[in-house]
């Protein structure tokens, strides 16, 4: 298990923020019985702070410096995944025509992205249902996708939902 700076209690999982004193590396989502752990330094306390904000209200716009690594294409799907606004969806072979690449090449880049939630990969849905999440089709992470997806489906008064 990796070595948490802080692990916040949401209502689909036990939230753990990996960051350093400058940026946030990565959130996991952990059992629910993980215990919660109070921030180690003031960028987790942020990092909580936004994500319970989000919770109250997911049109929030995250201001957290972020460090993100992966490669070229990976980081232009993550940079994607921001521009598409909080109660919408894109299909994967939207973004990979939008970015010239392949929907498989999309859907891995989403699979890679270790920051879901503020880098939006739950807005990725496929052109037949909901698509993957976390490099899952099916179980908790699904579920997880989908409370996320009617989170702000519900906020947003869609009178549709955010997936096909």
């Amino acid at each position: 298990m990796h070595n948490h700076q802080a692990i916040l209690t949401t209502p689909f999982a036990m939230l753990g923020i990996r960051c350093n004193t400058h940026a946030l590396l990565g959130l996991a989502f952990l059992p629910k019985e993980t215990p919660a752990q109070q921030a180690t330094n003031a960028l987790a306390a942020r990092v909580c702070e936004q994500l319970l904000a989000y919770l109250r209200d997911p049109t929030l716009t995250f201001d957290i410096p972020l460090e993100l690594h992966g490669t070229e294409h990976q980081r232009k799907v993550w940079q994607a995944l921001r521009a598409i606004p909080p109660g919408e969806t894109r299909q994967y072979g939207q973004l990979a025509k939008q970015l010239g690449s392949a929907s498989q090449a999309v859907g891995q880049a989403c699979g890679a992205n270790p920051i879901a939630l503020i880098v939006p990969c739950h807005r990725v849905v496929s052109k037949t249902g909901m698509g993957g999440f976390m490099r899952h089709a099916e179980g908790e992470t699904i579920d997880i996708k989908r409370w996320l997806l009617a989170h702000e489906c519900a906020y947003n008064h869609h009178d549709q939902p955010l997936w096909p």
